[in-house]
């Protein structure tokens, strides 16, 4: 039995979870597409509702390749860690995208779970990839604390904008 083995289970979990939310992103935005169109909301949408697609992607992914037969801990690191690189740059775009758009001016809250935490999610990944070698055992902690964080982030990104398309965006204060 390998060390990815005996996460199976968390990994179907935390996969199917991510498969849901992304299913259910995609309900709640078809159910907001009849408001009007402000300006500037395409652009806020690549940096506010994107990314939570993204995350939720991303956490799908690692599932499936976690859970994939693998002989040993080495391919499957090099694989999460590729992922979580690709997400630090994900993470500066994400920032830039914030600081761009003109819809809606970020606060802490915005930067803490748009960019700052998701960032530190994909470092775990990357950090934990590092030491898989060395720490076969106690890297899948790493993976699935970032997967759990990408998880819980996507939630409530996608929570604040549905609130915030219904409380202010279905008032035309968009």
């Amino acid at each position: 039995m390998t060390t990815l083995t005996a996460w199976e289970n968390f990994y179907v979990i935390v996969g199917a979870s991510a498969g849901a939310l992304i299913g259910l992103q995609f309900v709640v935005i078809t159910l907001i597409a009849d408001m009007p169109i402000a300006p500037g909301l395409a652009q806020a949408g690549s940096a506010f509702a994107t990314p939570t697609i993204v995350h939720f992607g991303i956490v799908l992914l690692l599932s499936a390749v976690l859970s994939a037969p693998w002989n040993d801990i080495s391919t499957a690191a090099i694989l999460w860690g590729l992922v979580g690189l690709s997400g630090v740059v994900y993470a500066v775009i994400v920032a830039r995208r914030l600081r761009v758009q003109s819809v809606h001016h970020p606060d802490l809250e915005d930067w803490l779970l748009h960019v700052l935490l998701p960032f530190a999610a994909y470092v775990i990944l990357v950090a934990s990839a590092c030491a898989a070698r060395l720490h076969a055992h106690e890297a899948p902690f790493g993976v699935g604390a970032a997967m759990l964080l990408l998880l819980f982030i996507g939630i409530h990104n996608a929570w604040d904008a549905v609130t915030y398309h219904v409380f202010v965006g279905r008032r035309g204060q968009v």
